[in-house]
């Protein structure tokens, strides 16, 4: 993430008296660009080039430390009284995933810098509509302890480990990516508009669908199946879609051997052990 809470001032601030006017400031990148700043401060402040709102902002009992050891570290409560988050998109997912920076800062002076507490970014965002105060949602605030707690050494699998067109993958994703417009969306059924001079549908299965306009800008949805001249969705989308809207189609693959080999000619790039001996071998054979 940029620099954009103001990190790094040429002064520092003071932790040591005990009267202090410290507040609590996080900046919040969504996955579809969009940067929005809080505080819990009663005044909205312009930290580097980006305003703090002062609501929904933060209390000092709204993040809690779970400890070294606790999965996800930070837990971030908040209750919706802005319309900058609003219950339709946290619902929607659209802050799953945001890169969080989470400072205190001096509001009484805030370009002296600031004190970093933690990076990461968020997990899943649960939402209570019954909750008082119009609604209460809480995040959980993953960092990079939890990849460090991740396997050192992959486990064998049949199928590909890797993710279709990432490092490992080594296929350029540009060259399976196709924009076109909807037609119609009938739940999880997505039929396209004729106009744009896409592969066989097929290829589709197993790869994803981004939004590109209308409310659900920025969401992907996994693209589960083919059904004659529509595209199947993991779930229908979000908010209502308009005829005409914009998507980009990512191409799939089943990380299957075969069609690494075959389909993309990307075999030695496979990730997988289709041809490891597993346990059913021995009941294969008698008395095995």
């Amino acid at each position: 993430m940029g620099n954009g809470c103001g990190c790094g001032g040429r002064r520092m601030i003071d932790l040591t008296s005990d009267l202090t006017t410290l507040a609590y400031g996080w900046r919040l990148l969504r996955r579809d660009g969009v940067a929005l700043g809080f505080t819990s401060h009663d005044r909205n402040v312009w930290i580097g080039d980006l305003l703090y709102r002062a609501a929904p902002g933060l209390i000092p009992g709204g993040v809690t430390w779970g400890g070294a050891d606790a999965a996800g570290g930070l837990d971030i409560d908040g209750v919706l009284s802005s319309g900058a988050i609003t219950a339709e998109d946290l619902e929607a997912g659209l802050w799953d995933g945001a890169a969080l920076r989470l400072f205190l800062f001096d509001w009484n002076d805030p370009d002296a810098g600031t004190v970093r507490l933690s990076d990461g970014w968020l997990g899943a965002v649960h939402y209570d509509r019954s909750a008082g105060g119009g609604g209460q949602f809480r995040a959980e605030l993953r960092d990079w302890t939890q990849i460090l707690a991740a396997p050192v050494v992959p486990y064998t699998s049949p199928g590909c480990r890797a993710d279709f067109g990432d490092a490992d993958c080594g296929m350029a994703l540009a060259r399976f990516e196709w924009r076109a417009r909807v037609q119609v969306v009938d739940g999880a059924r997505v039929t396209l508009m004729g106009d744009a001079a896409l592969p066989p549908l097929d290829r589709f299965v197993h790869g994803r669908l981004r939004w590109l306009d209308g409310r659900n800008t920025g969401l992907v949805q996994p693209l589960f199946a083919r059904d004659n001249g529509a595209l199947i969705l993991d779930q229908p989308p979000a908010f209502a879609v308009a005829a005409g809207t914009r998507v980009l189609l990512t191409e799939g693959c089943d990380r299957n051997f075969t069609t690494c080999a075959e389909r993309f000619a990307n075999a030695e790039n496979f990730r997988g052990e289709p041809h490891l001996p597993g346990m059913d071998l021995l009941t294969r054979y008698p008395g095995g």
